[in-house]
């Protein structure tokens, strides 16, 4: 067994970390090795106090950069054994991956880890065509290998209840000046390496809709580019809802997302109902579920698109003095 990992397999992991998703893009993670480990860590300058004032969303994200990372080593023959939050004294290390013995990687590791770089958000409408049970089932497996559950909403009694309290969710949100500041102080018209860039951004919301978009600055959509009547909506959940639980629902939905990528699906959240403390709990209680929901994402089948840019890894590391 190794003794520790080195700076050069902290880049590499790292290089497919960051391909993680974060509330609008703004990748509120960094890394560092610290006494042969890699660990995780919130990055303090890129926090969103509108959108996400408790801190739940960046450590989701940071979850979903672990998993990524816990998956690149894995690959490349190095396996974590990983700790969550370590330090109590130190809030923002997410986790802490010392190597675990050496192994080949499985073929279920190996097609999670190609889909990394072909997974991304898209906000624009998908096609009819179902999401057949067997994918719905693989889905569902990917969330319960991480201890978090999924419930699948199908049919329309069920996703017309959830587009109410998801578009109350939306009302409460946009109704806040601060909220929507932010929002659009994370709009990208150029080639910055984060934000949600406008051709990322889905088309503009219509008053037709049944389930709420952001509205990152999209363009009109054509005639006949309505949104699918019945989209096949998956509600994320974990067993609590203490910091440490929200890293492990991040992982659990960097699972699901690159499960849904490797069987063809494509993927967009919807956290509005989420980020309302009522809402969550209203879809809680809808579903009659223990625990707290995490994360709702809208699955179907659709047009490929391209992922969001991303920073580069140099400046995400933090390496020691000696070895910058």
């Amino acid at each position: 067994m190794e003794t520790g990992y080195t700076v050069e397999q902290l880049r590499a992991a790292a290089t497919d970390a960051v391909r993680a998703p974060s509330l609008h893009n703004v990748q509120p993670w960094r890394f560092r090795l610290r006494d042969g480990g890699i660990e995780v860590l919130l990055d303090p300058t890129r926090r969103l106090p509108a959108t996400d004032p408790s801190g739940w969303g960046a450590r989701v994200a940071g979850g979903a950069a672990l998993f990524n990372l816990r998956l690149a080593l894995a690959v490349a023959g190095a396996p974590a054994t990983v700790r969550l939050r370590p330090y109590p004294s130190e809030p923002d290390v997410l986790a802490r991956l010392v190597p675990d013995l050496p192994r080949r990687p499985s073929p279920a590791e190996q097609g999670l880890y190609a889909a990394i770089p072909r997974r991304f958000s898209n906000r624009a409408p998908f096609w009819p065509d179902p999401v057949p049970a067997d994918s719905r089932w693989r889905l569902g497996e990917a969330a319960r290998a991480e201890h978090c559950w999924l419930e699948l909403l199908i049919g329309v009694s069920a996703v017309n209840a959830f587009a109410e309290i998801a578009r109350s969710a939306h009302r409460v949100l946009e109704r806040d000046p601060a909220y929507r500041a932010e929002r659009e102080a994370w709009v990208r018209a150029g080639t910055e390496p984060d934000g949600v860039p406008v051709t990322a951004s889905g088309p503009r919301a219509e008053p037709q809709d049944l389930l709420p978009s952001r509205g990152f600055g999209g363009t009109q959509r054509a005639p006949g580019r309505d949104f699918e009547p019945e989209p096949l909506v998956a509600v994320l959940g974990s067993a609590g809802n203490t910091a440490v639980d929200q890293v492990v629902a991040g992982q659990a939905l960097q699972r699901v997302l690159l499960t849904a990528t490797d069987a063809g699906l494509s993927v967009s959240m919807l956290s509005q109902p989420i980020e309302v403390p009522s809402a969550r709990e209203q879809l809680r209680l809808s579903l009659g579920r223990f625990g707290t929901p995490q994360m709702v994402m809208r699955i179907g089948y659709g047009q490929p698109g391209w992922p969001t840019p991303r920073r580069s890894v140099d400046e995400v590391l933090d390496l020691p003095v000696s070895l910058a």
